[in-house]
C-alpha cells in the first residue's frame, strides 16, 4: 500500500482554494477546534485529526471533490453523523473528510410503489416522519435513529431493535446513487423489487464507505402495523431472562423486537428518566409484538406465560401509545444514559446463537472481572446481537489497554460459540485484527480484490476493514506547518 507524503503548506493552501471553489468557503472547515470534532466517531479509543472537512450539498459537488483528491493523491473519508461505533469514519491517513450532513433532502416519495428516495445525509427517523401520516415507515431503526444518517446506515448495514422481524438495512434498500473513488457518478439498482444482473446494491451496503461515497438512497417503505403489544418482563437474574428469549422463539412466536437490559445500565436509565424501572432487577426484557389487532392479545398472553415459566417476577404491558414511547425512549437512549456510569464507553457488537446467551453473558462477566473493568449489557437479544458496553476512562492509558484486550476476548468468545464479530457496527479500525478469526487468508485476499475493483488507488476511506490496511496509518497526509 503506497504511502502518501506529508503536504507542504503551499500544497495545502492550493488544495483549500480548489475545495472552496467547489463548495464555497463556508463549507470548508480547517479550524483546529472544528477538526477535533471529527477526529473519531463514537469509537473514541483511536483518534486521528483530518486535514480539512468539506460539507457538500449535491452529488455533483461530492464528485468534484473526489476528482480533486484523486488528482492530488489525497485520501478522503466519507462521513455522516459520526454515530458509528467502530472507527469507520476516522481519517487514519489524514486528508479530507467529506461530510454528507448537509445533503438532507427527501427527494421523492412514491407511496403507490412503496418507495422513498433521499439524500444520504437525511436522518434515519426523518424518513419515517415523512410518510407516517400515510401509514408507512422505514423499518430499520438503529438506536441512534434520531441522529444517524441513512448513508451511514448503508455503509455499516445497520440494524436496530426491530431487526428480528424486519431485517437490516440491506433488506430495505433498492437503489443507490454514489460517487466512485475516481469521481464517476453511478446509479445502482432503482425502484424495482428485484432488478436483473449482479446485486451491486447488496455489495455496496455494508462495504463501510470503501467502495465510494453514497449520495442518494432509494428505500422500501413498509406499512405501519395495525396494533402493538409492548411488554416489560422483569427478572431476578440474567440467566432467567436470556432463557426466556430462546423459549419465546422456540414457541413459534416472532416478536417485532426482543431486547435485554441488565441491572447496571437499568439503574442508569432509571436515574436518568425516572420511568419506574426496578433498580434491583437482574435484567429486564422489552418485548414488542405487532401486526393485526386480531390475535395479538392471545400472543401476548403466551409470551407472559413463557416469562412466568422462567421465573419472571412481573410482566408489565404498555397501556397506551405514550407508555410504549417511554419504554422505547429508555431502550434507545440507554447507552447515552450509561454516560452516568463512566466518562467513556466502548460498545461491542458480537453476534452469537441466541441459545448461547446465558453462557456467553456469564463469560463476559468473567472477562470484566479479569481485566478489572465494568461491563453493562443492553442489546438485541432476539437475534443474538450483543452490545456489551465497556465502561472506562480514556484518559487512563492502562485502563484503555485493558478495555481493548477485554474487547478482543469478547470477540474471540463470540466466534468460539459459533457467532460473528459484528452484527451492525462494522469492522472499521476496531476489529481489523479479528477478521482472521472468521476468514481464511484466501477469503480476505478475495475481498480485497473486490474492493480494488472499486477503489484501486486506496484513497477512499483507507486503513479500514482488512488486516493489510493497517499499514495505512504509518504515514498521514498532513501539512508540515502547524496549520492543524
Amino acid at each position: 500500500m503506497s504511502a502518501v507524503l506529508p503536504a507542504s503548506e503551499p500544497e495545502l493552501q492550493s488544495l483549500l482554494s480548489e475545495l472552496e471553489s467547489i463548495v464555497g468557503a463556508e463549507a470548508v472547515l480547517t479550524d483546529r477546534a472544528e477538526l477535533r470534532a471529527y477526529d473519531c466517531d463514537a469509537y473514541t479509543v483511536e483518534k486521528a485529526t483530518p486535514t480539512v472537512i468539506v460539507l457538500p450539498e449535491t452529488t455533483e459537488q461530492v464528485a468534484a471533490v473526489v476528482r480533486l483528491c484523486c488528482r492530488r493523491g489525497v485520501p478522503f473519508v466519507p462521513r455522516g453523523a459520526g454515530t458509528g461505533l467502530s472507527g469507520g469514519t476516522t481519517a487514519v491517513r489524514g486528508g479530507v473528510i467529506i461530510s454528507t450532513v448537509r445533503m438532507k433532502q427527501i427527494l421523492h416519495v412514491d407511496l403507490a410503489n412503496r418507495r422513498l428516495t433521499a439524500q444520504a445525509g437525511c436522518v434515519n427517523l426523518h424518513l419515517t416522519k415523512a410518510v407516517a401520516a400515510k401509514g408507512y415507515h422505514y423499518a430499520p431503526d438503529p438506536s441512534s435513529q434520531g441522529a444517524c444518517t441513512v448513508g451511514g446506515n448503508v455503509a455499516e448495514n445497520s440494524g436496530g431493535p426491530h431487526t428480528l422481524k424486519y431485517g437490516v438495512t440491506t433488506n430495505h434498500i433498492t437503489g443507490l446513487r454514489m460517487v466512485l473513488p475516481d469521481g464517476e457518478i453511478v446509479g445502482l439498482g432503482g425502484e424495482a423489487e428485484d432488478p436483473p444482473g449482479y446485486d451491486l446494491v447488496g455489495l455496496v451496503v455494508g462495504s463501510e464507505g470503501t467502495f465510494g461515497i453514497v449520495t442518494e438512497v432509494t428505500v422500501r417503505l413498509t406499512p405501519l402495523p395495525d396494533a402493538y403489544r409492548t411488554l416489560l418482563a422483569i427478572f431476578e437474574t440474567v440467566d432467567d431472562s436470556t432463557r426466556t428469549v430462546s423459549d419465546i422463539i422456540a414457541a413459534g412466536i416472532l416478536p417485532a423486537a426482543l431486547e435485554m437490559i441488565d441491572q447496571l445500565i437499568l439503574q442508569a436509565i432509571e436515574d436518568a428518566f425516572h420511568l419506574g424501572f426496578p433498580k434491583d432487577a437482574g435484567a429486564v426484557l422489552l418485548i414488542e409484538l405487532d401486526g393485526f389487532e386480531a390475535g395479538l392479545d392471545e400472543e401476548a398472553a403466551r409470551v407472559r406465560e413463557i416469562c412466568r415459566q422462567n421465573r419472571a417476577r412481573e410482566v408489565r404491558m404498555a397501556a397506551s401509545s405514550e407508555d410504549r414511547a417511554r419504554l422505547w425512549m429508555a431502550r434507545k437512549k440507554g447507552i447515552g444514559a450509561a454516560g452516568r456510569l463512566a466518562p467513556s464507553i466502548v460498545t461491542q457488537d458480537g453476534v452469537i446463537p441466541r441459545s448461547k446467551l446465558p453462557e456467553v453473558l456469564r463469560e463476559i462477566g468473567d472477562i470484566a472481572a479479569r481485566y478489572g473493568i465494568r461491563i453493562c449489557n443492553i442489546f438485541h437479544a432476539g437475534d443474538g446481537n450483543l452490545h456489551p458496553c465497556v465502561l472506562f476512562d480514556e484518559r487512563d492509558p492502562d485502563e484503555v489497554r485493558r478495555v481493548v484486550r477485554a474487547g478482543e476476548e469478547i470477540l474471540h468468545l463470540c466466534v468460539r460459540v459459533g457467532g460473528s464479530i459484528t452484527g451492525e457496527h462494522g469492522i472499521g479500525i476496531e476489529k481489523i485484527d479479528a477478521m482472521p478469526l472468521l476468514f481464511t487468508p484466501a477469503d480476505l485476499a478475495l475481498m480485497e480484490r473486490i474492493r480494488r475493483v472499486f477503489n484501486q488507488g486506496d484513497l477512499c476511506n483507507p486503513g479500514k476493514l482488512f488486516p493489510s490496511a493497517k499499514s495505512c496509518v504509518e504515514v498521514k497526509w498532513r501539512p508540515r506547518a502547524a496549520h492543524v
